[in-house]
């Protein structure tokens, strides 16, 4: 058995043909949906980008206790799983978070790992000479625009270009392995995350006019600029997703030549979307999780059944990704993993799950059923209380500050860390989403989430949810104090 999951970042199913765009050129992605199973109601969980990858290796929920961060030495971790189990699993990634602090546990879980550098701000060429970037509508990101300023020039040429570069190494571990069993590739890139860098042949598919500056890198936070200016970011990530479409095709087109679809599942997937001005928003992480960040693409091919050009309507979600890996190599789950094998429901739609859970440590709690959104909110200004639960003590480039760490308690074991006690340090939110509010969507009739609803009886069978998921995922009790829900459990 073999399997590849080709992985991007920030993808947002609603700039993609098969989830109805009619004007993204994306045609290996309708491709793709004409030769797998595509999930209309596949959710994310735990974001945004660390936290997602740590559920791909646990099969478990993590925001309700920590922030962005390692694995922890508790996590059972599927690539692992899958190695000490004699399946050879190897990442090809340009994904730079994986080499930070807080991300610099995940890639040796791996038999073999691979990387290209120069993606955002990843701090890989050094020129001291380049000084400015005020050529630039954002100027809220300096640092990473000068560093980002810098790695553009060592990839003008499409071939140098981290994704590019990225697809080469997966396409020769593919080329490599082909004749070989029990083999897992992880083929990782960072786009179309932000900034939306990509050549002129891409560009072209999406004539406009625009003559203002520099603009391909949004802010996360309300849109302040012009309806032009809008519209010509939305072009520079269409561009970019038209570029992960080409080399997706790649991977396609290699399966074919080398007979992979026979004996091979291929995933592709995301960790979540991004807001390109819906809800006058950009970006992620300082604002609810709507459902163009939330709800996420998913396509599935599984040679067992070979089921191709169908839909599934089944409520999924990030963590079923490692129990459906797990299974289809025949590996036991570890007892802690909560996600579910997807054999069945690619097969036939069965059902997964009731209700699913998504959010960001000290953001809203947000639970699905599959038709309503719930977003939980604070009860009141400042997040508290929240904590971090870890031995690993990283945020995202660093390690926790001094101040923080004087804060530490020793907590109890929860039923997930195999009787470790864990660090409990006080945390804090990526943003104040109090002032939200709480929020009830009903999708059927609000698709976009446009308008909340007032439903007590709805909302009512939505806390519900959130409680016994909340509990099962032995949410930490200041959790559903922070919500208002400690009355409920």
């Amino acid at each position: 058995m073999k399997a590849i999951m080709v992985m991007f970042d920030s993808l947002n199913r609603r700039m993609l043909p098969p989830y109805g765009c009619n004007w993204v050129h994306a045609p290996n992605f309708q491709r793709l949906a004409e030769r797998s199973v595509t999930f209309d109601n596949s959710y994310v969980g735990s974001m945004p980008c660390m936290p997602a990858r740590r559920e791909l290796h646990t099969g478990r929920c993590n925001f309700l206790h920590r922030s962005w961060g390692p694995l922890e030495p508790f996590d059972d971790s599927t690539p692992q799983i899958l190695k000490n189990n004699g399946i050879y699993t190897h990442l090809a990634s340009d994904h730079y978070h994986y080499w930070e602090d807080g991300g610099c546990t995940y890639h040796n879980r791996y038999s073999s790992w691979q990387i290209s550098r120069g993606q955002e701000g990843d701090p890989w060429k050094p020129d001291l000479t380049i000084k400015d970037c005020s050529d630039q509508i954002n100027k809220t990101k300096d640092n990473w625009l000068l560093q980002d300023a810098v790695n553009r020039k060592h990839m003008q040429d499409e071939k140098d270009q981290p994704q590019a570069k990225t697809f080469a190494m997966g396409l020769e571990f593919l080329r490599t392995n082909c004749n070989e069993d029990n083999w897992f590739l992880q083929l990782e890139t960072f786009d179309p995350h932000e900034p939306y860098f990509s050549n002129q042949n891409y560009k072209d598919l999406y004539p406009h006019d625009y003559d203002g500056p520099m603009f391909d890198w949004p802010t996360y936070g309300r849109v302040t600029e012009t309806p032009g200016q809008v519209s010509h970011m939305r072009y520079e990530n269409a561009a970019l997703v038209s570029m992960c479409d080409a080399y997706l095709g790649k991977v396609l087109d290699l399966m074919a030549e080398l007979k992979l679809w026979d004996d091979t599942m291929l995933i592709v997937n995301t960790d979540h979307g991004f807001l390109l001005g819906e809800h006058d928003w950009w970006g992620k992480c300082v604002q609810p999780y709507y459902n163009e960040i939330a709800h996420t693409p998913l396509f599935i091919w599984d040679p067992r059944c070979s089921k191709s050009g169908e839909r599934r309507k089944s409520l999924v979600q990030t963590i079923d990704l490692p129990a459906t890996l797990l299974e289809y190599f025949g590996v036991d789950l570890p007892k802690d993993m909560q996600g579910k094998p997807l054999r069945d429901a690619i097969a036939s739609d069965a059902p997964v799950r009731q209700a699913g859970l998504f959010g960001m440590h000290g953001g809203h709690v947000n639970c699905t059923d599959g038709r309503y959104v719930y977003m939980r909110a604070p009860t009141r200004p400042g997040n508290e209380p929240l904590f971090n639960y870890t031995v690993m003590p990283t945020h995202m480039r660093g390690m926790f500050g001094i101040d923080e760490l004087k804060t530490t308690q020793l907590a109890e074991p929860f039923e997930f860390t195999k009787g470790v006690r864990t660090m409990k340090v006080k945390g804090h939110g990526w943003a104040d989403v109090h002032p939200f509010g709480t929020m009830l969507f009903d999708l059927e009739n609000d698709p976009g989430q446009e308008q909340p609803i007032d439903d007590p009886e709805i909302e009512k069978m939505m806390i519900a949810h959130t409680v016994r998921l909340m509990k099962e995922n032995d949410a930490p009790a200041e959790q559903f104090e922070r919500l208002g829900l400690a009355a409920e459990v």
